[in-house]
């Protein structure tokens, strides 16, 4: 008895490896993607609950992110549905959105070749709306899906500017925008190396700037905001 029990437990140990191991894996491998919480105009949200969600759910706290009435958890998010719903319940008032699957992606790996890859990035996070004209909107992503044809030298600014990653999510007319950069850098820094000897990235911007605005609650002339880390 005691031989089958030294085994049984030693069986339980085994898969309970396996099963950490499993997860663990399945958070890795899957794709970045974020949950948006969208309070009341004007109402500053309680990032409180939601960090609680997380961490029981083990996403760090550090992947929150914040602009007045708007909370955003980004990251390698395994089971996304499963927990938009624990954020729906700890948020019943407000809108909860899923950005999967950028309709933009720079990846430096596949722009830029190997040089630069930092191990650990920063994830800057921003959003805005695209203007309320279907026909604008699908100008705007037709440029995006050409961009790396007939724009070259935006995504070689990009390079140039040590980005990471640029991802652009979009949940109706709403834009998320997540620039990944090296752990420690400064974006104010790096953001003028995208336009310096590259004056067709000027141009780029300029003409997309015609198809955004800000999202509600935002100053008049003001179109992408920043959301700040919650916790570092």
């Amino acid at each position: 008895m005691r031989r089958f029990n030294y085994f049984t437990n030693k069986l339980c140990v085994v898969l309970i490896a396996l099963v950490i191991i499993s997860v663990n894996t399945y958070a890795v491998n899957s794709p970045w993607n974020a949950i948006e919480i969208t309070g009341p105009v004007g109402k500053n949200l309680n990032s409180s609950a939601l960090a609680t969600i997380a961490t029981k759910n083990h996403v760090p706290t550090s992947s929150i992110y914040q602009w007045n009435n708007h909370l955003v958890v980004y990251g390698k998010l395994a089971n996304v549905a499963g927990l938009q719903q624990k954020i729906k319940a700890g948020y019943p008032q407000c809108e909860i959105k899923i950005y999967q699957k950028p309709f933009y992606d720079f990846d430096r790996k596949e722009r830029c070749g190997s040089k630069g890859l930092a191990k650990e990035w920063d994830n800057i996070i921003l959003t805005a709306n695209m203007v309320n004209d279907p026909k604008m909107q699908q100008e705007y992503l037709n440029y995006h899906a050409t961009q790396f044809q007939k724009w070259p030298e935006v995504s070689n600014g990009f390079c140039n500017a040590d980005f990471q990653q640029l991802l652009v999510f979009k949940s109706g007319r709403q834009l998320l925008l997540i620039i990944s950069i090296p752990k420690g850098a400064d974006l104010d820094k790096l953001n003028p190396l995208t336009t310096k000897n590259n004056p067709r990235v000027n141009d780029w911007n300029n003409i997309m700037k015609k198809y955004q605005e800000g999202i509600p609650g935002t100053k008049p002339g003001e179109t992408w905001v920043f959301l700040k880390p919650v916790t570092k």
